[in-house]
């Protein structure tokens, strides 16, 4: 199969580093495509860059329809809903499957992301997926998304420093990490803490194969039906007008 893995910020290494633990869980059959866009912000912290990645994400979605499947690899889950209108295959969250992950494999688990400015956008995702209740508590490092490419093992220590706190005032048994960009820590902080230590990318590519392997895909009788476009005259009419 083939699998879209779209980083919606413009950061070429972050992308290098999404395809890389895309690829080490990935199937021997499945083909990982790995990309971002031309245009948009180099992260998306918080709500206005969500917003101006829209556009090159959708460009990116038009131009690889023939894929199996697509893995969205920002954990805001930036723009899976209108992809969902417009791919046939599964389109996946990095968030999302995240946040099923830890709710499988521990009772509360607690989410360790960037900035402040997050966490009310993963808390209103949390809602929404119906995992409010599972998740112990959502955290910021104070680590800047481009700031986990240029100073890993600083930034790595401040995750950890808030990974302990969630252990121990949260209660939490298993850590989401909250950014894309952490998506090489998750083995290593695992054997350090002795818990799940879950990162969205390695979750919404074998998702992803899954739901493939099991023939199934988005569902376009509802809210993700395609978009209707009106009739040859009345779209001339509008042009004209």
């Amino acid at each position: 199969m083939r699998l879209l893995v779209i980083n919606p910020n413009t950061t070429r290494s972050m992308t290098a580093k999404i395809a890389l633990a895309a690829r080490a869980v990935a199937r021997s059959g499945t083909e990982i495509v790995a990309t971002q866009p031309k245009t948009g912000p180099e992260s998306i912290q918080g709500f206005l860059d969500i917003a101006r990645s829209h556009h090159g994400l959708l460009e990116i979605a038009e131009s690889h329809r023939d894929v199996d499947a697509t893995v969205v690899a920002c954990f805001d889950d930036t723009g899976v809903d209108a992809l969902r209108c417009i791919m046939e295959g599964p389109v996946i969250g990095i968030g999302e499957a995240a946040f099923h992950a830890a709710s499988l494999v521990s009772s509360r688990f607690s989410v360790v992301t960037t900035l402040a400015r997050a966490i009310p956008g993963l808390k209103d995702n949390l809602d929404r997926y119906g995992l409010s209740r599972r998740c112990a508590g959502v955290r910021a490092a104070d680590v800047p998304v481009l700031q986990l490419e240029c100073d890993p093992g600083a930034t790595e220590q401040r995750i950890a420093t808030e990974i302990a706190a969630a252990i121990a005032d949260d209660g939490a048994d298993a850590i989401v990490l909250g950014c894309a960009g952490m998506a090489d820590l998750n083995r290593r902080l695992s054997g350090r803490f002795g818990l799940p230590i879950i990162d969205g990318v390695s979750c919404a590519v074998t998702m992803a194969e899954a739901l493939c392997a099991a023939g199934l895909s988005t569902s376009k009788a509802g809210a993700y039906a395609p978009p209707e476009m009106p009739p040859p005259a009345l779209r001339e009419t509008l042009l004209r007008s």
